[in-house]
C-alpha cells in the first residue's frame, strides 16, 4: 500500500507546514498518477470530437470514448453496453431518473419511497416531480445504528409504490444498506428501483444483474478519476421508453420542420459535445481500482475502520453517529464532540494539516434523524494509513482540551 500511496503525488504536500492527512474522500478522491496522465495524453495527443468525425483524430477519439463504455459495463456487470450512459456525474445521473421515469411512468397520487440516509441529490429531485405530478413522497427511516429500518421499509411496501430509491452506502455513516434484499422486496411490490451507488463504487464490487436494481448511479471522481463524469445504468427496456432530458447534439437521428427523432441508446441521453478526457479518465480508474483488486481495498479499509474506531471510542467527548461495529461498513464516520462546534473543529485540524469536513453532508433529513444540525466527518480509502488516524486522534484530544480545558 506504501506503493500505491506514493502514486498519489496530493499526498506528498504540505499544508500549513505540516504533511497532508486527507480524510474528505466522501466528497471526492484523490487521483493517481496514471489518471492525470490520462487526462493530460488526451488533450495533448488525441483531443477531438466524439461520434462527428471522419477524420482519424476524431474516429480515434471516438473509439477510445466508446471503449471505456465497454469496461463500465463490465466494471458494473451491465448486460448491455448501452445500458451505460454518460453524465456529469452521479447528482445528474439521479436527476435524470426523476424527471424522465416520472414522465413516462407515474402519475398524480403514485407513491414514491426515498430514505431518511439519501443524499439530497436523491430527495430533492423527487421532491421537485413530487410536487410538479402531485406524488406522494415517503421517507424510509433509519434506525438508531444508521441501517435503514427494514421492519419499518416493508411495511411502506404494502402501500404499493411505483418507485423506490435506495442508498448502496450512507456518505455520513459508513453503513451498507442491504440493498440486495430490498430490491428484491420492492419488485415484488411492484417498484422499479434506483440505487445511489456514489459512496459504494470505490469501496466494493457491484454486479447490477446480481441486484438487479432498474437503475444505478455513481460519479467518477469519488473512484479516483476526473471530476465531472458519471455513469447512469439503466435497464435498457426501461431506458428505450424514457423521455430524453437534455437536447440536442448528438441525441438526434433527424430533424425536421415538423418533428425530430430521437437517436437510440445510449446517445438519447447524451446530448451535446460529452466528457471526452474525462470519460477517458474514468477508465483509466477503472484500470487502478482493477489492478489493486477489491479484496486488497476491502482488506487495508477493514483494517483502518477497525483501528479508527478503537482510536475513537478513546476520545470520551466523541459521539459517533451510527454503527460502532467495524463490520458491514466502510471507513466513513461522522461524529460531534462535546461543547465544540463542527465548524470549528474542522479550522483546527486544518491547522494541523488535516483535512476533514464539517457541516450536514448534504444530508440533513438524516442528521435531524439524529437531533443534530452538522457533524464532523472523517472517510478514509485504502491509501490513509494508521498514522494518520493517529495524528487525528491526537489533534482532537488537543481540541477538546482547548475548548473545554
Amino acid at each position: 500500500m506504501q506503493n500505491i500511496r506514493a502514486q498519489f503525488p496530493i499526498l506528498k504536500r504540505k499544508v500549513n507546514g505540516k504533511p497532508l492527512a486527507y480524510f474528505d474522500n466522501a466528497a471526492t478522491t484523490q487521483k493517481p498518477v496514471s489518471v492525470i496522465d490520462a487526462l493530460t495524453r488526451f488533450y495533448r495527443e488525441a483531443n477531438a470530437p466524439v461520434h462527428r468525425s471522419v477524420y482519424s483524430l476524431g474516429v480515434e477519439a471516438t473509439e477510445r470514448y466508446e471503449e471505456v463504455r465497454t469496461e463500465v459495463q463490465k466494471f458494473i456487470n451491465a448486460k448491455h453496453a448501452e445500458e451505460i450512459i454518460f453524465t456529469g456525474g452521479a447528482t445528474e445521473s439521479l436527476n435524470i431518473v426523476a424527471s424522465s421515469f416520472s414522465e413516462a411512468f407515474l402519475k398524480a397520487g403514485d407513491t414514491v419511497l426515498v430514505g431518511d440516509s439519501d443524499h439530497h441529490a436523491v430527495i430533492v429531485p423527487w421532491q421537485a416531480v413530487a410536487e410538479k405530478k402531485k406524488l406522494k413522497l415517503t421517507f424510509i427511516p433509519v434506525a438508531d445504528n444508521g441501517v435503514i429500518d427494514l421492519a419499518a421499509y416493508k411495511t411502506l411496501l404494502k402501500t404499493k409504490p411505483k418507485f423506490v430509491a435506495l442508498t448502496y452506502i450512507s456518505n455520513v455513516l459508513g453503513v451498507i444498506n442491504p440493498v440486495k434484499e430490498m430490491t428484491a422486496l420492492a419488485h415484488k411490490a411492484g417498484a422499479a428501483v434506483m440505487i445511489d451507488a456514489a459512496q459504494s463504487v470505490a469501496h466494493t464490487p457491484i454486479d447490477v444483474q446480481k441486484l438487479n436494481c432498474d437503475f444505478l448511479a455513481f460519479s467518477g471522481h469519488k473512484m479516483y478519476g476526473p471530476t465531472g463524469v458519471g455513469v447512469l445504468y439503466g435497464k435498457k427496456e426501461l431506458l428505450e421508453r424514457m423521455p430524453p432530458r437534455t437536447f440536442g447534439g448528438n441525441m438526434i437521428a433527424e430533424v425536421t420542420r415538423e418533428k425530430t427523432t430521437y437517436a437510440p441508446l445510449p446517445a438519447k441521453f447524451e446530448a451535446g459535445t460529452p466528457p471526452i478526457a474525462e470519460v477517458i479518465g474514468l477508465g483509466e480508474a477503472i484500470r487502478f481500482i482493477q489492478k489493486i483488486g477489491f479484496k486488497a481495498i476491502q482488506k487495508t479499509e477493514g483494517e483502518l475502520t477497525a483501528y479508527a474506531l478503537k482510536s475513537f471510542a478513546k476520545i470520551p467527548e466523541l459521539s459517533l453517529l451510527g454503527s460502532k461495529n467495524a463490520q458491514n461498513r466502510i471507513p466513513v464516520f461522522s461524529f460531534i464532540m462535546c461543547g465544540v462546534h463542527p465548524h470549528d473543529i474542522a479550522t483546527l485540524l486544518d491547522r494541523e494539516g488535516i483535512s476533514v469536513r464539517a457541516g450536514h453532508h448534504c444530508a440533513e433529513v438524516l442528521h435531524r434523524r439524529f437531533s443534530i444540525t452538522a457533524s464532523v466527518r472523517a472517510s478514509l480509502t485504502f491509501y490513509n494509513t494508521k498514522a494518520e488516524i493517529d495524528r487525528l486522534r491526537e489533534a482532537l484530544i488537543r481540541t477538546v482540551k482547548k475548548f473545554n480545558g
